[in-house]
């Protein structure tokens, strides 16, 4: 997509600073008459992906779009893109996901405990998998649970659990103290005391 089209998009898709009502979670053909793109886009085109660089509030494709448009960022190598991802997360998203396609397992990991997220997609379309799925485990949802990165106070996929009053009946037990070598043994390992 050209610089200008791309202009196009964000002008149509935030007039006034504020996202576009009309193309919220809409079909293809009507964002694509919405956005003023009939002339521009093949037939049968079912999302805009939209080149872009910038991250933060004055750029607004690095954040939520609740559209077919998509930010597409380019990125030198894994750790560029790592990068990258942690700049878009950070200035709005933190806590909720993250998508890797990959056929090194550690990088799924390293992701895991160096992103701000509540979920690692790998190798799934993030889109679809992030709502649940019976071949990934998530339960089935519409809404995100992002943590205390994202204000939440959920970590996971809102469910029906979360709407079910659970009373615990608690007794005493034997105490289990763990001790701080026990605690922070490993971390101490990796990183020193």
């Amino acid at each position: 997509m050209n610089p200008a089209l791309g202009e196009k998009v964000v002008e149509r898709l935030w007039p006034d600073g504020k996202l576009n009502r009309l193309v919220l979670a809409k079909e293809a053909n009507v964002l694509i008459r919405e956005l003023g793109l009939e002339d521009d886009v093949p037939e049968g085109t079912e999302f805009i992906a939209v080149p872009t660089d910038g991250i933060g509030p004055d750029h607004p494709l690095s954040g939520e779009k609740l559209s077919r448009v998509v930010a597409l960022y380019r990125a030198k190598d894994y750790d560029d893109a790592k990068a990258i991802s942690a700049c878009i997360l950070a200035h709005q998203g933190a806590g909720h996901s993250i998508g890797i396609h990959t056929a090194r397992d550690e990088r799924a990991v390293e992701l895991g405990q160096t992103i701000p997220t509540c979920r690692v997609i790998v190798n799934q379309a993030h889109c679809f998998a992030t709502g649940g799925s019976f071949n990934n485990g998530l339960p089935f949802s519409l809404s995100m649970g992002c943590g205390s990165w994202g204000g939440n106070s959920i970590d996971e996929n809102l469910h029906w659990k979360h709407f079910m009053d659970i009373t615990k009946v608690v007794r005493e037990i034997d105490p289990v103290e763990p001790g701080l070598e026990e605690v922070f043994g490993d971390y101490w390992a990796r990183t020193g005391k």
